[in-house]
């Protein structure tokens, strides 16, 4: 009992790694369909939300916290499927949502550029410059993501338990090599890595909820406890608690909610 994430650049057999250790395993497998269900539950455009995920952020972004609002959205759809054991998840974002989970495996998987250029080049049928040049700033705009949102690079190799470079390693090689990892006893679930995951995905739903109230806040949950940081003017910290509170007491596994305002001045 386990969850696997996998993370990938753009031509590197993924996303068929992904479905065949799942078919393997047993386990279920979810990518780009987790933004459907996100675009479902929270009413947003799926365009927005796979733009969230992918793009760079924007200067508007940045003061806006637009991409901020949409990660949540995703997270919160992306754990509700983890909590349940036995999944994979494939796509960007997934480590970073699970880094501390105990029985989650995270895997990278890379390839050569030379072998990336050429698969994009017999896919869209374009010349060998421009299939660099859409690599190339795809790979950049995956780096900006995780550097704006978590202040980390995506690609950094001490992120993940396993690194796995598509050449000598087939797709099967490499499928082998996981099914292999995750029996390990270290990726077995236990009480305590359980209830972290769980910890983590009402959090996550919480902060879905109350994300277009104050989408500059810190939620964090122990054992159903959950706290709420955020920051507010003295004139507003009464009404913000209160539908805080509101938002957040009916999601399944809070258990009591605790809302902690740093005052702030009407000038910062």
């Amino acid at each position: 009992m386990a969850i696997i994430t996998i993370s990938r650049g753009s031509y590197t057999k993924g996303k068929e790694i992904s479905e065949k250790v799942a078919e393997r395993l047993g386990y279920g497998c979810i990518s780009r369909d987790v933004l459907l269900e996100a675009s479902k539950d929270f009413n947003v455009p799926e365009i927005k939300l796979i733009r969230a995920i992918h793009d760079a952020p924007s200067i508007l972004d940045r003061f806006g916290y637009t991409k901020e609002k949409y990660i949540a959205y995703i997270e919160a759809a992306i754990l509700r499927h983890l909590r349940k054991d036995n999944t994979i998840y494939c796509g960007l974002a997934g480590h970073f949502f699970v880094k501390n989970v105990a029985h989650a495996l995270k895997v990278r998987i890379i390839a050569d550029l030379e072998d990336r250029v050429k698969n994009e080049m017999e896919r869209e049928g374009i010349s060998k410059e421009e299939a660099l040049r859409i690599i190339k700033k795809d790979d950049e705009e995956r780096r900006k993501w995780s550097k704006h949102l978590y202040g980390i690079d995506t690609s950094d190799p001490s992120l993940y338990d396993l690194v796995i470079h598509i050449k000598k390693i087939t797709v099967d090689d490499a499928v082998s090599i996981i099914c292999d990892t995750i029996t390990l006893d270290r990726f077995k679930t236990t009480p305590e890595s359980q209830q972290a995951i769980d910890d983590l995905a009402v959090a996550a739903e919480v902060k879905a909820a109350i994300v277009d109230l104050k989408p500059d806040v810190h939620v964090t949950c122990s054992n159903g406890i959950v706290h709420v940081d955020t920051r507010s003017l003295l004139s507003k910290e009464q009404a913000l608690v209160q539908d805080i509170q509101r938002a957040a007491k009916f999601i399944e596994g809070v258990k009591e909610i605790h809302v902690n305002v740093k005052l702030t001045d009407p000038i910062d």
